[in-house]
C-alpha cells in the first residue's frame, strides 16, 4: 500500500445515499478519494444519531470522528482538504499552512525578525571589540623621541666642515613645566584641547565635530587632542601621513601615554616639542617673537602666551598676518570661556602683541650674510626651506674658503682704491674650482646687512669679448683648427643677418687676414663673428654649446633672437660666477660641473642632502688644451693683457670690455681655479638730471622729509655710464692679485699640450707673401713693432671706434621740473655696443708637439 501523504489515517468513505434513512457505522480502512467530496452541511448534523461500537483507537496520530448528517460517522486523522464547487472536478492541491491571525506575506517574510538583528549586532560588536581590543594591546608605546623634535639651531660651515660661518635660528631650550608660564600653558589648551584636563588623551566629541565641520565645509578642522600631538610630533614611529591606520595608532598611543604619563608631563612635552614657526618650544618661541633680551618662556603676559598658542595651527603665517590676529582673538575668548574668573575680562582688555618683524640677523653681518644667502638659495632649490634649516639641527657644510673670501675682498677693493673708484663703481668677483664646480669664493660687497645685492651672482651684464672663446671652442670642436686664417678688415661675408647699422667692424687695422690664434689675443671681432658664420650650425652651434657650459637659456636664446650674429661676440647677459663655472670646460679638459655652494648636509649625524657635483663632458680635451694656447697668448707679451699672468704659473684668459666702456670683464684659470672679475658703473639720477650719491651702493627711492616718492615713483633711478677703462685696466688687475694670493702655497700645474685638433679651413685666403709660421718659443715675433697698433692707444675697442660709431649714442639726461622730468631714457636696447681689444698677440711656446695620428699628415 502506497504511503499516505503526513503519515495520517485515511478518511471514511462517504455514506452511501440510498440507505439515507438507516444508520450505518464504518471503519474505512483505504483511503477513499469520494470523501473529499463529502457535503458539508453534514457537519451539523446529530452527532449522536447512529452510534455503533467503536474499533480501538489507532496507533499513529489521533483519530477525528466527525458526523455527517445521520446517515454515516466518519473517523479520519488526516487534514482537511479544500474542494471545489461541483461535481466531476479533481480536488484541488493542499495550500500553505497559515498561522493564526494571518501570518507575514510578501516582502515582509525576506525581513529578518529583531531578534535576529539584535544577536547579529550583538555578534559583529563583540568581534569588532576582541579585534580593537587586540591591536591596542600589540601596540607599544615608542620611547624614542624624534631627530626633529630634540634638533638644535643649524650651522653653516667653510668648506673645512670645522669653521663656523653662521649659526642660524634660536637654540632649542628645554625647560619644565614650572618654567612656563601658566598663561601660554593655559592659552594652549583653550584653543587646541578644551578638554584636555578630563579627556584620556583622545576627544570622541572633538573627532565628531570635527567629522560634521569637515563635512559641511564649514572648517578644515582637526580632531587631535594634545595627548595626540604630542605622541606624533615628539616620538619616532609615528609619521605625518595622512592615513586610517596612521590615525588609529595615533590613538591607541595617546590613550597608552595619558595612562602612563601625567598630564602636566604631556603638556610640558608637548609645548618643548611644537613648531612655533620660527623656532620648537616654547622657550626659543619666545625670545624668537617677542623683544627684550631678558624675555622667557616663564615672563609671558596672557597677550604673549596667547600669540604662541595662535600659531600652534599654522606655524607659517607671518609675523603680524590677518589670520593670525583673528585668531589670537579666538584664544582670548576661549580662555576667557574656561577661566572666567582669571581671564573673563581679557577680551576686552587683550591687545595682540609686539613682535619682531624677523627672526634676527643671525651673524648675517659682512661677508657672512652673501655666504648664507647662497648657501639657503642653493637649498631652499633642493627643497629645504630656510624655516626647516633655522630649527632643523642642520650641520651644513659649504664650498666656500675663508682665506681665499679675504682674498676676493683684498683683491677688488685694494684695486678700486688705487684707481680712485667710488661708490658709483660695481664689482664682482667668483673663483670656482673648475675640477668639481665648487665655488671657492666670491666678492659681491662688504655688508649684506646694508648692502644685500650679490654682485657675482645677481648682476648680468654683457659678457663682450670674454664670450668669444666659446666660439673658438665650437669652431674646433666642429673639426677646423687654430692654424686657419680668418678675417681682419670686415665680416665674411661683408652683410651678416641682422647686424646693427655699419655692420661689424674693428678698432684699427688688423689686415686682411689672422690666424685664429692672433684673432683671439687681438680679440678680432670680423674674426670672431664670421668664424660663428662659417659653423655647421652657425648660431645654434654657439648657444648649445654655452648652454651645456651652464649659461641660462632662456637668456642665450632671447639675445639670439634679437641680437642674432652680436651673440659671437658678447651680446648675451651673463654673472660673473656663470663665467667662471664656464671657462671650467678649458681648464678641466672640456668637461663642465655646475656651479654650486653647498658641499654636504648632514643632520645628526647621517648625510641628508649630498654634494651635487656631476661632470658632463661639453668639448673633447684635444679642443680644450688648443683653446687654451689662444687664450695663454692673451697674457703673453702682445697680448691685451700682456704682463698680468701669474710669473711661472701657467695662466689662461680673455678680456672684454662693452661699448662705451660700460662694462669690463677679465676671465682667466689655472688648472686648479678659475676665476671671473667684472666691473661696470651706474649713477642715480633724479628726474631733474641731479646725481645723487648711492646709499651703500644703492640708489635711493625716497627722499628724506618728502612723502611723494616711493617704489612705483622712485626719487632716483638707476643710470649707466663709462667705467672709463678697458677689461685689460681694473678687472685684470684685480684678477691677478686674487690668483697669486689663492695660488699660495699650491704646487705648480702645467696645461696639457697642444693637441692640433682639426684640419685649416681659412675663411679667407692666407697673406701673400705667406708669414713665417709662428716660431716656438719666440716671446714676441714681431720684434718691437707692432702690426695690429695703429697708434690711436684705444685696443679696447672694435665697434664704432673709428669716429663713425655705429651704435645708438646715450640720451642726455634732460634737465627740468620734477612732475615733468624725463622718462631715464638710456642707450637703445637694441644697441649692442661690444668691444674687443686690438694688440699683437704672443704665441705659448708648447715644447715638442705630439705627433699627429691624421693619415694625410703624416
Amino acid at each position: 500500500m502506497a504511503a499516505q501523504p503526513y503519515d495520517e489515517p485515511p478518511p471514511q468513505r462517504r455514506a452511501d445515499p440510498r440507505a439515507a434513512g438507516q444508520a450505518e457505522t464504518r471503519i474505512v480502512g483505504r483511503p477513499d478519494p469520494r470523501a473529499a467530496y463529502a457535503d458539508p452541511r453534514a457537519a451539523h448534523a446529530d452527532p449522536g444519531a447512529g452510534r455503533a461500537e467503536q474499533p480501538p483507537p489507532r496507533s499513529r496520530g489521533r483519530q477525528e470522528t466527525r458526523a455527517l448528517g445521520n446517515q454515516e460517522t466518519m473517523v479520519s486523522d488526516a487534514p482537511r482538504r479544500s474542494r471545489r464547487r461541483g461535481s466531476g472536478e479533481p480536488p484541488e492541491p493542499p495550500g500553505p499552512p497559515t498561522k493564526k491571525g494571518g501570518g507575514r506575506g510578501g516582502w515582509r517574510r525576506f525581513v529578518p525578525s529583531w531578534k535576529i538583528v539584535v544577536a547579529g549586532v550583538v555578534v559583529l560588536a563583540a568581534g569588532l571589540f576582541g579585534m580593537i581590543m587586540v591591536a591596542y594591546a600589540n601596540t607599544p608605546v615608542p620611547t624614542t623621541a624624534q631627530s626633529e623634535a630634540t634638533a638644535q639651531q643649524s650651522t653653516i660651515y667653510y668648506r673645512d666642515g670645522k669653521t663656523e660661518i653662521a649659526r642660524l635660528g634660536f637654540k632649542r631650550e628645554i625647560v619644565p613645566y614650572s618654567k612656563m608660564d601658566e598663561d601660554v600653558r593655559n592659552a594652549a589648551v583653550a584653543i587646541e584641547n578644551k578638554t584636555f584636563w578630563e579627556d584620556s588623551g583622545i576627544s570622541i566629541s572633538g573627532m565628531a565635530r570635527s567629522v560634521w565641520m569637515t563635512a559641511t565645509g564649514q572648517q578644515l578642522q582637526g580632531a587631535s587632542t594634545i595627548t595626540q600631538q604630542m605622541a606624533r610630533g615628539y616620538y619616532d614611529g609615528l609619521s605625518q601621513e595622512v592615513s586610517i591606520q596612521r590615525k588609529v595608532k595615533e590613538i591607541f598611543v595617546a590613550v597608552k601615554l595619558d595612562e602612563t604619563m601625567s598630564k602636566e608631563e604631556i603638556l610640558a612635552t608637548y609645548l618643548n616639542t611644537i613648531n612655533f614657526g620660527r623656532a620648537y618650544g616654547v622657550e626659543a618661541a619666545a625670545k624668537a617673537y617677542f623683544p627684550g633680551k631678558n624675555i622667557t618662556a616663564a615672563k609671558l603676559t596672557p597677550e604673549q602666551g596667547a600669540y604662541l598658542a595662535a600659531r600652534i595651527q599654522q606655524p607659517n603665517w607671518d609675523h603680524n598676518s590677518p589670520a593670525l590676529q583673528a585668531r589670537f582673538k579666538q584664544v582670548i575668548a576661549n580662555m576667557a570661556e574656561l577661566w572666567p574668573d582669571k581671564y573673563g575680562s581679557l577680551p576686552q582688555t587683550a591687545k595682540f602683541p609686539k613682535t619682531r618683524a624677523s627672526a634676527g640677523n643671525d651673524g648675517l653681518g659682512g661677508l657672512n650674510g652673501y655666504m648664507v644667502h647662497e648657501v639657503l638659495k642653493e637649498l631652499e632649490g633642493r627643497g629645504l626651506t630656510a624655516d626647516e634649516i633655522k630649527s632643523g639641527g642642520y650641520h651644513i657644510v659649504s664650498t666656500f674658503d675663508r682665506k681665499l673670501m679675504k682674498a676676493a675682498q683684498t683683491a677688488v677693493k685694494s684695486t678700486m682704491q688705487a684707481h680712485n673708484l667710488g661708490t658709483e663703481y660695481h664689482g664682482g668677483l667668483a673663483a670656482v674650482n673648475p675640477k668639481n664646480g665648487r665655488v671657492l669664493a666670491f666678492y659681491g660687497g662688504d655688508d649684506y646687512l646694508t648692502d644685500p645685492w650679490n654682485e657675482p651672482f645677481q648682476s648680468t651684464k654683457q659678457a663682450a669679448s670674454a664670450f668669444k672663446p666659446y666660439v673658438l671652442a665650437a669652431w674646433l670642436q666642429a673639426g677646423k683648427s687654430l692654424k686657419s686664417y680668418v678675417p681682419g678688415n670686415q665680416t665674411v661675408p661683408k652683410v651678416l643677418p641682422g647686424q646693427q647699422k655699419g655692420g661689424i667692424r674693428n678698432s684699427h687695422n688688423v689686415g686682411a687676414a689672422v690666424d685664429v690664434v692672433k684673432a683671439t689675443a687681438a680679440s678680432v671681432n670680423t674674426a670672431y663673428v664670421s668664424m660663428a658664420y662659417a659653423l655647421p650650425g652657425q648660431l645654434d652651434a654657439v648657444k648649445n654649446l654655452v648652454e651645456a657650459a651652464g649659461f641660462d637659456e632662456k637668456r642665450m636664446q632671447d639675445d639670439v633672437d634679437v641680437h642674432h650674429y652680436q651673440f659671437a661676440i658678447g651680446s648675451a647677459l651673463v654673472t660673473p660666477v656663470e663665467q667662471a663655472a664656464g671657462y671650467s670646460i678649458f681648464a678641466n679638459g672640456g668637461k663642465y660641473t655646475k656651479y654650486h655652494v653647498v658641499q654636504e648636509v648632514k643632520q645628526n649625524g647621517k648625510v641628508a642632502y649630498p654634494e651635487q657635483a656631476v661632470a658632463k663632458p661639453v668639448i673633447d680635451p684635444g679642443v680644450a688644451a688648443d683653446a687654451t694656447v689662444a687664450m695663454q697668448a692673451v697674457l703673453q707679451p702682445g697680448g691685451t693683457a700682456a704682463g698680468k699672468g701669474l710669473g711661472n704659473r701657467p695662466a689662461a684668459g680673455k678680456t672684454g670690455t662693452n661699448n662705451d666702456e660700460k662694462e669690463a670683464w677679465f676671465v682667466g684659470y689655472t688648472p686648479q681655479i678659475s676665476t671671473a672679475v667684472g666691473f661696470y658703473r651706474e649713477q642715480c639720477v633724479t628726474k631733474t638730471g641731479k646725481i645723487i650719491p648711492p646709499q651703500h651702493s644703492n640708489c635711493p627711492i625716497f627722499r628724506k622729509g618728502s612723502k611723494k616718492y616711493n617704489s612705483n615713483n622712485p626719487y632716483t633711478r638707476v643710470h649707466e655710464v663709462s667705467l672709463g677703462f678697458e677689461g685689460a685696466g681694473p678687472p685684470t688687475i684685480a684678477w691677478q692679485k686674487f690668483m697669486q694670493l689663492a695660488h699660495e702655497n699650491l704646487p705648480v700645474e702645467q696645461f696639457p699640450d697642444r693637441a692640433e685638433v682639426g684640419v685649416p679651413e681659412n675663411i679667407v685666403p692666407s697673406p701673400t707673401p705667406t708669414p713665417t709660421p709662428t716660431p716656438e718659443g719666440d716671446d714676441n715675433p714681431f720684434g718691437s713693432d707692432n702690426p695690429f697698433d695703429d697708434g690711436s692707444g684705444n685696443d679696447d675697442c672694435l665697434i664704432g671706434c673709428d669716429g663713425n660709431d655705429a651704435t645708438v649714442p646715450d640720451d642726455d639726461v634732460s634737465t627740468g621740473d620734477d612732475s615733468t622730468g624725463d622718462d631715464f631714457s638710456d642707450t637703445d636696447p637694441n644697441d649692442v655696443g661690444l668691444a674687443g681689444q686690438g694688440s699683437v698677440p704672443e704665441p705659448r711656446a708648447s715644447g715638442e708637439r705630439p705627433k699627429s695620428t691624421r693619415p694625410e699628415d703624416r
